[in-house]
């Protein structure tokens, strides 16, 4: 499956301006919006992250005119950066292709944690961002387990959630986070 082909990818793409001066105003926003969430979560002032792009708050507001499209818009970038990484690392060996998608998974859920607190669950950005996520990732953990290298008894949404697990829990440093998910991962790996 392609990137192309996830459901979030069509999301993506319908909200991006096609102007080149306003995709690269959109393009900054999402960065800045990704940046200041990470560091303050879902409280981030919209000033600080219209300044972080470079603009002026109502170029912020045509492009997301309410928090919650900007918290939305995040969110589908996030993923379907993550669809497309998928993509990439299709043709790595097995276990090393899931392990390298796991680890841009958690760069993911630093920002997924900030824009959770600002979104009801149920959306349809939310599903069309799950649906895609399963099927970015779920063939990598599916093929690694084919090959013998992951735990037959486990489902992706196993791995999905103990990965989240580790990547909820606050760390000194992203060394420490890194050393927890490597043990986790242990777990998750068929040895011979």
């Amino acid at each position: 499956m392609t990137a192309q082909s996830f459901p979030i990818t069509a999301i993506v793409a319908a909200q991006r301006p096609h102007r080149k001066d306003a995709a690269r105003n959109y393009d900054a926003l999402l960065a800045a919006a990704r940046e200041a969430f990470a560091e303050h979560g879902a409280e981030a002032s919209l000033e600080d992250i219209a300044r972080r792009a470079g603009v002026g708050i109502a170029t912020l507001y045509r492009n997301f005119p309410t928090r919650r499209a900007l918290f939305e818009s995040v969110y589908a970038d996030e993923v379907n950066a993550l669809c497309e990484a998928a993509d990439d690392v299709a043709d790595l060996p097995p276990w090393q292709a899931v392990t390298t998608w796991l680890e841009r998974f958690t760069a993911y859920m630093v920002t997924k944690r900030a824009v959770r607190e600002a979104l009801e669950e149920q959306s349809e950005i939310f599903d069309a961002c799950r649906t895609s996520l399963y099927a970015a990732g779920g063939p990598l953990f599916t093929r690694a387990q084919e090959a013998g290298e992951a735990r037959p008894d486990m489902e992706f949404s196993d791995l999905l959630r103990l990965v989240a697990g580790v990547t909820a829990t606050h760390f000194p440093d992203d060394a420490q986070r890194e050393r927890v998910l490597g043990i986790a991962l242990d777990g998750v790996r068929k040895t011979p």
